[in-house]
């Protein structure tokens, strides 16, 4: 009898790394990034998964440049919504196990409260609908899947928000952040481990047959903030951990309408996370935690880096 395989497409990615790192061990894994599996291309995705004969596929793999996206439709629907039409047809065929990644950016940001899975999407953004898109077709092939909405992803590693903030703070004096557009920083560790607790469980029929389980759920990190707040807690928190070369930046609060931007942004991107803890008894970290372990992180790295 052979071992399990997972499959991750996507690796490169801050997630599918931190995904490389959490199912180390876990059977063969098989990586495959944007150079080895080409996601715009049916017929390779399809051979790519044959050749892989998966248990499990996860699917890290997405068209993030929300910006772009305006611009780029046909490229952002071809990675973010056929795709993984192709991965969810090829598992329910293998009766393997999907896991897919969406996005708060769903929803157009108008609820006073919480997003639940119930909450009816509206997507503002091409990105938001191309991801719709891709929830709604891995729910029509049906089968053993699993989708995560999540929210605000960053690394300590990659191209995101943390990141960019510290390359910002080591070169201006002053920066000028929007504060009117709320969410949960959610770091790609958290779901990666998150994510693994998951698969083995249900690998180990600790939640029954699939129809008791399988759908779509919101994880993110627990709080919540804006982008002003986001930025103010990483330099709090990256000069207490030695991360800044120089003093701080000013971080001054300014409205959405003084940052326009091609793609408009949801104002409330507040996931409830509440059906993920009460189906699978999980729950992510606050996001302030999440923060801190990813600045340690960072840290480690570069006294590494550094020799």
């Amino acid at each position: 009898m052979r071992g399990l395989r997972v499959l991750l497409l996507g690796a490169g990615g801050q997630l599918g790394q931190e995904l490389s790192n959490s199912f180390a061990g876990t059977g063969e894994l098989i990586a495959l990034d944007r150079h080895t599996a080409n996601l715009t291309s049916e017929e390779q995705l399809r051979s790519a998964i044959h050749a892989a004969n998966p248990d499990v596929i996860l699917n890290a793999a997405a068209y993030t440049a929300v910006d772009r996206a305006e611009s780029e439709p046909e490229v952002a629907y071809a990675v973010n919504a056929h795709a993984p039409r192709v991965m969810a047809e090829e598992a329910a065929r293998r009766n393997a196990l999907l896991v897919h990644y969406s996005t708060d950016y769903v929803f157009d940001g108008a609820k006073d409260g919480p997003w639940s899975e119930e909450d009816a999407p509206d997507p503002l953004n091409t990105y938001g609908a191309s991801k719709l898109a891709g929830e709604k077709a891995i729910h029509e092939a049906g089968g053993k899947y699993l989708i995560f909405r999540t929210s605000w992803v960053y690394a300590p590693h990659g191209r995101n928000f943390l990141l960019t903030m510290l390359r910002l703070g080591q070169e201006r004096d002053r920066l000028s952040i929007v504060d009117d557009q709320i969410g949960a920083p959610t770091t790609a560790a958290a779901l990666a481990q998150a994510t693994r607790t998951i698969v083995d469980d249900i690998l180990a029929s600790r939640f029954g047959a699939a129809d008791q389980w399988a759908g779509l759920y919101h994880m993110s990190c627990a709080g919540h903030t804006s982008w002003h707040g986001f930025a103010e807690d990483i330099f709090t928190r990256a000069e207490e951990l030695d991360l800044l070369e120089r003093v701080r930046p000013q971080v001054l609060p300014i409205p959405s309408s003084e940052y326009p931007t091609p793609a408009k942004r949801p104002t409330n991107s507040i996931l409830s996370n509440q059906k993920l803890h009460q189906v699978f008894g999980v729950q992510l970290p606050d996001w302030q935690s999440a923060l801190q372990a990813a600045l340690l992180s960072l840290r480690d790295k570069n006294r590494v880096a550094a020799g």
